[in-house]
């Protein structure tokens, strides 16, 4: 079976994350556990990240916004990364590296 575009931005989120040695997981989906929580979940020396992954001029539902907003609120970082803005990941990662 092809592989989905946002399914390749997965991807290469978690190969930059491993790359930086984060500790990262993806919750289940398929209506499992609570509706809108970001694709990835990852800390890197002590800061939350979560990841919304979307392909193409995909954007996130309502609600994935609601729950980017409720994690930002939260104190936590918050991005929503496509295949033309990875740079913004490795940037965040090199950011908070010690």
């Amino acid at each position: 079976m092809a592989m989905t575009p946002e399914a390749r931005v997965k991807n290469q989120v978690k190969k930059i994350l491993d790359a930086h040695k984060a500790w990262h997981f993806s919750p289940p989906g398929m209506g499992l556990g609570r509706a809108g929580i970001p694709d990835v979940i990852a800390c890197l020396n002590g800061r939350f990240l979560a990841i919304e992954c979307k392909a193409g001029k995909n954007k996130p539902t309502p609600l994935q916004e609601r729950e980017l907003t409720n994690i930002t609120q939260a104190g936590g970082k918050t991005l929503v990364i496509r295949e033309d803005n990875m740079d913004e990941l490795i940037l965040w990662m090199t950011n908070n590296k010690q």
